[in-house]
């Protein structure tokens, strides 16, 4: 039972979490294979922010059952910390770890491999500031996360992450420069900061700053990416730093609801002007900054018209994209309370409203690039082109007959047609 494969759903944060788990077991002898080929056991990492997330489990358990009976399945994460039972009804699944243990899973499954029962490890989630597992890089990428938060104190009455990732603590800032240091050594040119609410890092009175502070004196490690961060724990010096640093001009800021009133229903901790203010800011202060968002849909008690306050406010403020979530409900939501719930037809007529808004925000975000220079950090060769990403988070690809994979060389931009679709989050 050596050969290994990986799913991962959800947040950059899996995905980050994902790869270091993925080291763990090659450090133990095991092959790791593609998702698409035979694999004696795979490991999904869980996601349970929306009820879609939990579908996406169960197909995907019910596929790998279905074309690989033989493989025992490890569910990990975010959904197996919340519906264990759930989750054992499945079939293959063999393995069920939360986010406390899911980090120590090469060395459960070694344990317990030859058991027939399944093995269910779901404990308290501990409060304490912690490490990371490092195990060694290849150099096959250019780009990589770093973890250095977990969890959330801010419990908005949407959301069980509070409950899947436990309370807000941070990783010890040694630890943090450790793993930085070596993926720049390994290659990797670019690293993207991860966390649940990375704005509230805090490790022994150092703090976001700090560890910025502390990345930029990484010689070889050409930029730094702050990854989804939450709008009342962003230092302005934060802002002033982009484009004039290793620090990207890109910025993700969850707003949620521009409504004041659906705000408040939220618990979130700031207002639409307040938000409004801050964005204006950060694009006058940034030149070409690329911001985008997230949007929650048909929370309840969101009638047409507080939802047009939200259309008409991302709209008109320099927002150059949005991702857009139907409201869920999860066990532990205070808002399973609310009552005024908005149909699922409603819901999906408002979102499809928003998502063309999206696209015609990118596409003039991409115009306004026309004909500027930018940086471009290119990646493997992929269809006799070379892929790359901007710092402002723009993708785009190039002919060239040069090997141009991990390099940063300037590219002026062409057309906005040319690059249509081809920012990303």
């Amino acid at each position: 039972m050596n050969r290994i494969s990986f799913y991962t759903f959800g947040c950059r944060l899996n995905q980050s979490e994902t790869a270091t788990i993925e080291k763990t077991f090659e450090a133990k002898g095991y092959k790791v294979v593609d998702f698409k080929d035979p694999a004696d056991i795979v490991v999904v990492n869980t996601c349970t922010v929306t009820e879609n997330g939990d579908a996406d489990t169960r197909r995907l358990v019910n596929k790998i059952s279905r074309s690989n009976p033989q493989a025992r399945i490890a569910l990990v994460g975010c959904q197996a910390q919340m519906q264990k039972e759930n989750l054992l009804t499945m079939p293959s699944v063999h393995w069920v770890v939360g986010n406390e243990r899911k980090m120590e899973l090469a060395a459960i499954i070694d344990e317990h491999k030859t058991s027939d029962q399944p093995v269910v490890i779901t404990p308290t989630i501990s409060r304490k500031s912690f490490t990371v597992p490092i195990a060694a890089l290849s150099s096959h990428h250019t780009r990589a996360n770093l973890k250095i938060q977990d969890g959330c104190d801010f419990f908005c009455s949407f959301c069980e992450i509070p409950f899947a990732r436990g309370r807000a603590r941070s990783r010890v800032f040694d630890d943090i420069l450790k793993e930085a240091n070596e993926l720049a050594k390994a290659g990797r040119k670019e690293i993207v900061l991860t966390g649940i609410n990375i704005g509230t890092y805090d490790f022994e009175n150092k703090t976001i700053l700090d560890v910025l502070d502390a990345l930029e004196r990484i010689e070889d490690l050409k930029r730094i990416r702050i990854s989804s961060i939450e709008p009342t724990t962003i230092p302005f010096e934060v802002i002033k730093r982009m484009g004039k640093t290793k620090l990207c001009r890109h910025l993700h800021i969850p707003l949620q609801s521009a409504s004041n009133k659906i705000l408040k229903l939220m618990k979130r901790k700031y207002t639409a002007e307040e938000f409004s203010q801050f964005i204006l800011k950060a694009h006058k202060t940034v030149s070409e900054i690329c911001i985008g968002t997230d949007i929650i849909v048909g929370f309840p008690g969101e009638t047409d018209e507080l939802f047009e306050e939200t259309l008409s406010f991302v709209r008109d403020l320099p927002i150059s994209y949005f991702h857009v979530f139907s409201y869920s409900e999860r066990t532990m939501n205070k808002s399973n309370q609310f009552t005024d719930k908005v149909p699922a037809k409603t819901i999906q007529k408002r979102s499809e409203a928003l998502r063309a808004l999206s696209s015609r925000k990118r596409q003039l975000f991409l115009k306004s690039l026309s004909g500027t220079t930018q940086n471009v950090l290119f990646e493997a060769k992929k269809n006799g082109s070379w892929p790359g990403w901007t710092d402002n988070y723009v993708r785009l690809k190039i002919k060239s007959d040069e090997n141009l994979r991990n390099k940063l060389i300037p590219v002026k931009i062409g057309s906005a047609q040319e690059l249509a679709g081809q920012t990303a989050w």
